[in-house]
């Protein structure tokens, strides 16, 4: 499919590298571009004369599509593919982000967040058509489609539906989460821009064993986390067992952020997020490599989203080092140091201080604890032997005649769970 770039805004210089990256994400072929700085035109979006010159670039290239990295309003559309030649079609950068959304969408919730995102979209739309119907009693609405009344109303009762059902999908994600925690799991997320390299460093911390898929764990989510330099690799959720002694840690890789979402698609991801907000850490990921300018505008969207129900540390990792000199990465670190103290820095695609970041995660999960316990000897004595090996890190084990006694470090909640079990063994004997 080839298409045109077309970018507007107030002032200043126009970057459409990002939009470039979605429209190949996406599918499309882009064979030409279009930029204005000034003031939005109600009718175009662009003024008229550039939008002249928008429909000689069209059929100067034979594109098929005009991609705007502007919202359109309804009306803008219908006047841009008044002028365009017949069969090109005009969307703009939330129609496209929700295009890529729909092809990335694999798993039911991820199926259903997109779902949820058009309806979003389309309601306004709606009540566009409806107002105007009201009004005008106009019966194709300056080629938008003709109204029925009864669409309003079924957007609304769908989005309603699609709620609930993510809604019930995240009890059962919290549930999944708690039981984690009681075996002993420490729960790692991975946060950040789209094409900061999550996915290619959840693949360098993750173990050889993956987390068991099956399906009264976790059956929607997906068993590995595609790496490719493209924007939405990842929409759903993917978690996998990381290779971190003597923890238990289990790491979720997320769909990432993107500049410029409005509200509404947001809140039709928010569940998403839940991953990262109920995680005990947070690993926020930078691509270091970009103007420092954009990595800080990035940090401070990255803070205001996450610090708004997240009460997990958080850990900023700054990737792509291989891309960067010494002396751009000292100069970087410096002036992010007030968004990003203390970051960790690594190349996931090099592995490079990759036992770095291990070691920081370590360091920053919940402490462990020290136990000491006496086990007298029962039939289930060792089950409970191994499970503590499962879920903690045994030191010693000490063989006596009636009795076991296991010193082990372990998360709190595990600790709590191994006396709880250790007391059941002991009132079963003495009521035998």
């Amino acid at each position: 499919m080839r298409t045109i770039i077309a970018k507007r805004v107030d002032s200043g210089s126009v970057d459409t590298s990002e939009i470039r990256e979605l429209a190949r994400a996406a599918g499309y072929e882009v064979v030409g571009e279009l930029t204005q700085s000034r003031k939005a035109d109600p009718a175009l979006q662009l003024g008229e004369g550039k939008a002249d010159e928008l429909v000689a670039v069209v059929d100067a290239t034979d594109a098929s599509t005009v991609i705007f990295d502007n919202r359109l309003g309804p009306y803008q559309t219908y006047n841009l593919g008044r002028l365009l030649p017949d069969g090109v079609e005009v969307i703009d950068r939330f129609t496209l982000i929700l295009e890529i959304f729909g092809q990335r969408a694999q798993t039911r919730k991820a199926q259903l967040q997109v779902e949820l995102a058009e309806l979003r979209y389309e309601l306004p739309r709606a009540e566009a058509k409806a107002s105007l119907a009201k009004r005008d009693e106009h019966p194709g609405f300056m080629g938008l489609g003709e109204y029925d009344e009864s669409r309003e109303r079924d957007i609304k009762a769908q989005i309603s539906r699609i709620t609930d059902e993510l809604a019930q999908i995240e009890r059962t994600e919290e549930q999944r989460r708690e039981r984690r925690r009681a075996s002993g799991f420490d729960l790692v997320a991975l946060a950040g821009y789209t094409n900061a390299g999550k996915s290619t460093l959840m693949r360098r911390l993750a173990a050889d064993l993956d987390v068991d898929e099956n399906e009264d764990l976790h059956p929607d989510l997906e068993a590995t986390a595609e790496s490719r330099d493209q924007l939405f690799t990842t929409l759903g959720t993917t978690t996998r067992r990381a290779a971190i002694e003597p923890r238990n840690v289990l790491v979720t890789d997320t769909v990432g952020f993107v500049s410029n979402l409005p509200h509404w698609l947001v809140e039709s991801f928010k569940s998403t997020l839940d991953s990262v907000y109920r995680a005990d850490l947070v690993l926020l990921v930078v691509d270091v490599s970009e103007p420092v300018e954009e990595i800080h505008e990035k940090l401070v969207t990255c803070h205001d989203t996450l610090y708004e129900r997240n009460e997990a540390p958080i850990v900023t990792v700054l990737n792509k080092i291989d891309r960067v000199s010494e002396e751009e990465l000292a100069e970087k670190r410096e002036v992010l140091s007030a968004l990003a103290p203390n970051p960790v820095t690594v190349s996931a695609a090099r592995g490079e201080n990759v036992d770095a970041l291990r070691e920081r995660i370590d360091a920053e999960l919940p402490a462990w604890e020290h136990e000491r316990l006496m086990l007298e000897m029962t039939d289930d004595t060792m089950s409970l032997v191994s499970w503590i090996h499962d879920n903690g890190h045994v030191e010693t084990v000490e063989y006596g005649d009636d009795d076991v006694v296991v010193s082990f470090e372990a998360r709190p909640a595990v600790i709590e769970q191994a006396r709880a079990r250790a007391s059941e063994l002991t009132a079963h004997l003495e009521s035998a």
